[in-house]
């Protein structure tokens, strides 16, 4: 019998290395490398200034070599698509005139974007060179007021015509391409690689701090839990706050909401690892690592763009932990807290169903009689028998009788 349980628990431990081990890896392998190898733009918000034809033409270029991957926004003028870059409402903008096309990008909202957005500009200024030399003063009557809004802009954009001209030249002179980064990195971090590395060791931590709380082994009271879980990422936000700009100089605005961010990002993790582990037991650590570390940490657009993934890819990063938190730390730490609402909610939502199932899943264990982690410990007392009440006493007297 012995003999037959080793043999089953052998072919489980192989069945485990030959098939399980390696699928899980393969999974692994295809989150992390399918999104990045779908990169592209897809509904990207950049904004264009001016009604003139000169921008017509540079929306119908964008159009034409990658349909579907610009969501166009029309500005009056240059200052406010600067205002819109640092609200994080666009992530850039084009602002053409007949000789000259102007990049304006934000290398601090997404490194690959601001280089997407100046290759564009430089393919607006290659086709507008072949375009002929046209007087762009519009007609009278056409209309130079900008569409606001992210489908009104796009559908200004695409239906109004070029204004009638009233001359046409031979040839254009040729173009000039300038760039202007109106939200740089840190000059500590020019490449926001620092920003980018730091959110897989933050998801692991958030991830060790729940384990640590939750499988301490010891019966802890629900309320004990939250307080170590809130004052442990705290900590933790704090320390990674140090290394990452103390140190390394990758954080450099907003001290304190840039702290707040990264404790609220572990909270969010940590106590969602914390509930999951309180409701479903140990394998809840391995159900949470794979949804924080498999998904969210892919799914993010940390070293791209949401709108540079996949759609779905997308929009389930955002809400996921890892990918609100990681837009959040950008707002704190470039834009002054621009932007940062939507994923303020997204990780407090977490955070409190997280909390909320450490506290229930406690009381619930704690009702458990005679037995649950929580449960007081029932002293036994040994009661010496008697020798009427010892068995078979009765048996031997009867006996002797």
């Amino acid at each position: 019998m012995q003999n037959r349980s080793a043999g089953l628990r052998s072919w489980r431990r192989t069945a485990i290395v030959v098939v399980a081990l390696p699928l899980v890896i393969a999974l692994a392998v295809l989150a992390y490398a399918w999104p990045a190898s779908r990169i592209a733009p897809r509904d990207l918000a950049v904004g264009v200034v001016g009604a003139n034809p000169a921008s017509q033409h540079a929306i119908e270029g964008l159009e034409q070599s990658k349909p579907g991957g610009f969501d166009f926004h029309l500005y009056s003028d240059e200052a406010a698509a600067r205002s819109a870059i640092k609200n994080r409402e666009v992530y850039g903008a084009f602002v053409v005139t007949a000789g000259r096309v102007t990049v304006l990008e934000a290398t601090a909202a997404s490194t690959p974007v601001a280089q997407l957005l100046t290759t564009a500009g430089q393919q607006l200024a290659a086709h507008a060179g072949k375009l002929p030399v046209a007087d762009t003063t519009p007609s009278a009557g056409a209309s130079h007021r900008p569409a606001t809004g992210k489908g009104a802009g796009k559908a200004a954009a695409t239906s109004r015509k070029p204004a009638p001209v009233t001359s046409v030249g031979k040839a254009a002179a040729k173009v000039s391409v300038d760039t202007v980064d109106v939200v740089p990195t840190s000059a500590d971090d020019p490449r926001g690689v620092v920003f980018s590395s730091a959110l897989l060791p933050l998801t692991i931590c958030g991830i060790l701090i729940a384990a640590l709380v939750a499988l301490s082994g010891v019966p802890i009271p629900g309320g004990r839990r939250l307080i170590d879980l809130v004052v442990g990422c705290a900590v933790t936000g704090f320390a990674a706050y140090l290394v990452a700009q103390g140190v390394l100089g990758a954080l450099p605005d907003q001290p304190v909401a840039t702290w707040a961010a990264l404790s609220l990002t572990l909270l969010a993790i940590s106590a969602t690892t914390a509930g999951v582990i309180t409701l479903i037991g140990p394998s809840g650590l391995g159900l949470s690592a794979a949804l924080m570390v498999f998904l969210g940490n892919p799914f993010s657009g940390i070293t791209s763009a949401p709108e540079l993934l996949p759609e779905a890819v997308g929009d389930i990063g955002q809400w996921l932990p890892p990918g609100a938190g990681a837009n959040l730390l950008r707002s704190t730490a470039y834009f002054g807290g621009n932007g940062a609402e939507g994923h303020v909610a997204v990780l407090v939502l977490w955070s409190v169903l997280g909390l909320a199932a450490v506290v229930l899943g406690r009381r619930r264990t704690a009702t458990v009689p005679n037995g649950g982690p929580d449960s007081p410990a029932v002293a036994v007392t040994a009661v010496p028998l008697s020798p009427e009440s010892r068995p078979h006493s009765h048996a031997r007297h009867a006996d002797l009788a």
